[in-house]
């Protein structure tokens, strides 16, 4: 029991360390329960009403940026549980929850509106159809990618360049590979991340993790 009670006592602790994400990850995860307990087609037209879709950006653009932030489209939590505690939470460590916070706004919002605005000129230009001003477009992936990507910064060189490497592999191959506008705005988001450095400066030691493996080796 005492095992239990300190090990209960210590993931408290971390998620006191990290409010803002543990506060939205629990957001989340009633919404996400809401939404299975609606039916398959009142869920599309729920979701499409916080879309961040060209039509309701036109109309009501402040209220779907903060509302499409609150939704999971597919109604899958628990990955989401993984990757807010492996990036988010270690980001808002580091850079305190105003900074953590302003990333994911300036990523979100950014990448939201610059995919978007591609949409609309492929719309435009003939390359998409007009019906794609109503497209689905939720969810927190774009700040989670702005995220990521800052936390290159959090690692010590040389080893920040293989994660650097990597995050631009894993945003960037889809857009080469088949471009839509969802890739474009992880992509961007990605580059919005790196460019929240001065937003890092400051905040302490970065992490060596060969440090880390030796105190790992006894």
């Amino acid at each position: 029991m005492g095992f239990f009670r300190g090990l209960g006592g210590k993931v408290w602790a971390y998620v006191r360390s990290a409010p803002g994400t543990y506060i939205w990850l629990a957001i989340l995860f009633v919404t996400t329960v809401a939404l299975h307990h609606m039916s398959q087609e009142f869920e599309q037209q729920f979701l499409r009403q916080r879309s961040t879709n060209i039509r309701e950006l036109s109309d009501n653009p402040v209220r779907v940026l903060v509302a499409s932030a609150m939704w999971i489209d597919g109604g899958h939590w628990l990955p989401y549980a993984f990757l807010y505690t492996v990036f988010h939470a270690p980001a808002e460590r580091w850079l305190g929850t105003v900074r953590w916070l302003a990333v994911c706004v300036v990523a979100h919002v950014l990448a939201t509106l610059i995919s978007e605005g591609a949409l609309l000129k492929g719309i435009h230009d003939g390359i998409a159809p007009h019906s794609a001003v109503n497209t689905l477009d939720i969810g927190v992936s774009y700040a989670l990618a702005g995220v990521v990507a800052v936390l290159a910064y959090r690692i010590v060189t040389p080893w920040r360049y293989p994660y650097l490497a990597a995050v631009l592999l894993v945003y960037g191959l889809p857009l080469a590979e088949s471009p839509a506008f969802t890739d474009l705005g992880h992509f961007v988001a990605a580059l919005i991340g790196l460019g929240c450095y001065p937003l890092v400066r400051g905040r302490g030691k970065a992490w060596n993790p060969k440090e880390t493996f030796a105190v790992l080796k006894g």
